[in-house]
């Protein structure tokens, strides 16, 4: 009895691994048409509208070369999510702005979403991941 026991534990825990590691996928996220090969890509994804621009789900940087960048993030759950990126051209870890706050540094979000007077908005940036995905993104 205590044998069948242990199988069927051992089955149901292979299952419930099956099915997590089913859930979630990669993201690539290639960035092109960038000011220059100096500094670091700052990348950002968010899982939640009111996290937007402000606090990471996942985090990555990069290298630029040939004015281009390209960042894989693993294992994310299904959902929906928004990326956001700044080409930290210094290498200082923070986007420059001018006297206007205006940003100096070149970056971007998903689905190419801009801001009007202001950053863009998560619902312009969101998409949805349930497969592994490619994102582009031009400046």
């Amino acid at each position: 009895m205590k044998k069948h026991i242990l199988i069927i534990a051992f089955i149901f825990i292979g299952i419930t691994t099956t099915i997590a590691q089913e859930d979630t996928f990669n993201l690539t996220v290639n960035i092109a048409g960038l000011n220059s090969n100096k500094g670091t890509l700052m990348v950002g994804v968010y899982n939640k509208k009111e996290n937007f621009l402000n606090k990471q789900f996942r985090g990555g940087l990069s290298k630029i070369e040939n004015n281009a960048a390209v960042v894989v993030f693993k294992n994310l759950p299904k959902g929906e999510y928004a990326v956001s990126f700044v080409h930290d051209e210094n290498d200082n870890k923070k986007m420059d702005t001018n006297f206007l706050g205006i940003p100096k540094e070149d970056y971007g979000c998903s689905n190419n979403a801009t801001g009007f007077m202001g950053p863009p908005k998560y619902d312009d940036a969101k998409f949805q991941l349930s497969e592994n995905k490619t994102i582009n993104i031009k400046i």
